[in-house]
C-alpha cells in the first residue's frame, strides 16, 4: 500500500507483515518501525537485530515501544519546558522519520511494481512463445485435417464403389439363387419320374406275365411217324401266336403193346 504525507498510517516494516499500524509500535534508531506483534518477538532476544536491515540495536533508546495515539495530556507534558530549538530538533527528526518511512514505502513499491512488471514481461514472452507455438500446431493441425478430409472423401467414394458393387453382385447371386432353385426343383421331379418309371414296368411285366398265365393253350400232340419208330412232336400255340415245334425221338416199343394217341 502506498503512503504520502498526507496519509496518518504507517506500515509494518516486517517483510512478511506490511500491516497497517495502530494501537502500539516498535520504532528502531535505525528508522524502521514494526507493529506490536513482531517487535515483541524480535525485539526479545539479545542482541537486537532489526528485521528490516539487519542493523544492530545495543544502545539504551535504540529500540523504543511507542503510543502511535497518545493521550492529551501526553501531548501536553512530553515537550514541556524544552527551549524551541529543542522541540524543533525533535519535531524534524520526527518528521524526517516519517519521510523516510514515506520514501522507504516508495521504493518498496517501485521495487514490487518492477517485479511485477519484469514477471509481466516474462509471462508475456512466455505465453507469445505458447501462442506461436499454439499457432504453429493448429496450422499443423488445420494441414492435417485438410488431408484427413481428403482421405475421407477418398474412402468415401470407394464406399459407394464397393456398395455399389455389392448391391450389383447380390442381384446377381439373386438371380443365380433363382436359377438354381428352379433347376433344383426340376431334378427333383425329373428324379422322382425316373424312380415311378421302374416301378411301372415292374408292374407291367407282371401283369404280362399274369395274363400269360391266365391264356389258355392248345394241348400237345404227339404223331406217329411210322410202324418202325415213334417219333412225337409237340406243338404249343404261344400267347403272341407264334408256333414253336419240339421233336422228341422215343425209345422202340415192344411191338406187341399197341401204339396209344395221345390227344
Amino acid at each position: 500500500m502506498a503512503m504520502s504525507l498526507g496519509d496518518d498510517t504507517l506500515l509494518c516494516n516486517y517483510p512478511k507483515c506490511r500491516a497497517k499500524l495502530s494501537g502500539f509500535a516498535w520504532v528502531t534508531a535505525c528508522s524502521h518501525v514494526f507493529c506490536d506483534q513482531h517487535g515483541s518477538g524480535e525485539f526479545s532476544r539479545s542482541p537486537a537485530i532489526c528485521p528490516a536491515c539487519s542493523s544492530a540495536l545495543s544502545g539504551k533508546l535504540d529500540i523504543v515501544r511507542t503510543e502511535l495515539s497518545p493521550s492529551e495530556e501526553y501531548k501536553a507534558m512530553v515537550l514541556a519546558g524544552l527551549r524551541p530549538d529543542i522541540v524543533l530538533d525533535i519535531s524534524s527528526r520526527a518528521l524526517a522519520f516519517w519521510s523516510y518511512q514515506v520514501h522507504q514505502e516508495r521504493m518498496y513499491q517501485e521495487y514490487s511494481l518492477s517485479r511485477a512488471d519484469t514477471q509481466l514481461k516474462q509471462m508475456e514472452k512466455v505465453l507469445t512463445q505458447q501462442n506461436q507455438s499454439r499457432e504453429l500446431e493448429l496450422t499443423a493441425m488445420r494441414g492435417e485435417i485438410a488431408s484427413l478430409k481428403k482421405v475421407m472423401e477418398e474412402y468415401k467414394r470407394k464406399y459407394s464403389e464397393v456398395s455399389e458393387r455389392l448391391m450389383e453382385r447380390n442381384r446377381q447371386y439373386q438371380k443365380l439363387q433363382g436359377l438354381y432353385d428352379s433347376l433344383r426343383l426340376r431334378n427333383m421331379v425329373v428324379g422322382a419320374g425316373e424312380r415311378e418309371m421302374p416301378l411301372l414296368h415292374g408292374n407291367q411285366d407282371l401283369n404280362i406275365a399274369m395274363a400269360r398265365q391266365a391264356t389258355p393253350q392248345r394241348s400237345p400232340q404227339f404223331l406217329s411217324a411210322g410202324p418202325v419208330g415213334d417219333a412225337r412232336f409237340f406243338s404249343c400255340l404261344e400267347a403272341d401266336g407264334a408256333k414253336t415245334f419240339f421233336q422228341f425221338s422215343s425209345p422202340a416199343r415192344d411191338k406187341s403193346r399197341p401204339f396209344i394217341n395221345k390227344h
